[in-house]
């Protein structure tokens, strides 16, 4: 990792209010409003020093929606109006979350099925490159594990599957991920949300 991956998301001002004028601050998500999440995904990636790029595809990562949750900010024909404001490697990351089938998907991670990757939207197969796993599996934990934080009856829902998953592709994510990963879907999990 480069000194430079430390820095903050590039121009995150014009991206925070184009996810506003897209909606993410009216569009209800566990812990607050879509918009809020993505901030804390952001902010997981930056603590865990992922790259300005993987932060900013963690800001952005439900712009196209998701195969976990369906509202879209913006279409996949306008892919290039989110290039132009977060860069083509942000913006393909953003896409690449997007399109995972997950149901297809999670289970060949951590093993060595090829190919790897299912395109929910086009339903075509392939195989990411190394450095696009690594970053969206970064991207993963974080979603995950904020939308787990902040609502215990999905934590006790799909918390032991995620854990498993994290833990097939541990030497994959950034150390401080899979740590994150033990503290709050860990078999001794503190962290854990509990059902009030």
């Amino acid at each position: 990792m480069t000194p430079s991956d430390h820095r903050g998301i590039p121009d995150r001002d014009r991206i925070e209010d184009f996810l506003h004028t897209h909606g993410a601050d009216r569009i209800p998500h566990p812990g607050g409003t879509l918009l809020v999440h993505l901030r804390r995904v952001a902010a997981l990636l930056a603590t865990w020093g992922c790259a300005p790029a993987v932060q900013a595809a963690g800001l952005c990562h439900a712009a196209y929606g998701t195969d976990g949750f369906d509202r879209t900010l913006l279409a996949l024909d306008r892919r290039s109006d989110l290039a132009e404001l977060v860069g083509l490697p942000a913006e393909a990351l953003v896409h690449l979350y997007a399109s995972c089938d997950r149901a297809a998907t999670y289970p060949r991670l951590g093993t060595d099925e090829r190919p790897l990757f299912r395109d929910r939207f086009t339903g075509d197969d392939h195989t990411p490159t190394d450095e696009d796993l690594r970053a969206f599996l970064a991207v993963t934990a974080a979603n995950e594990l904020d939308v787990l934080a902040h609502n215990a009856e999905l934590a006790t829902r799909h918390g032991p599957a995620l854990y498993g998953l994290f833990a097939r592709v541990d030497d994959l994510l950034p150390p401080t991920a899979w740590q994150a990963c033990i503290d709050l879907l860990g078999p001794d999990a503190t962290d854990r949300p509990r059902h009030n």
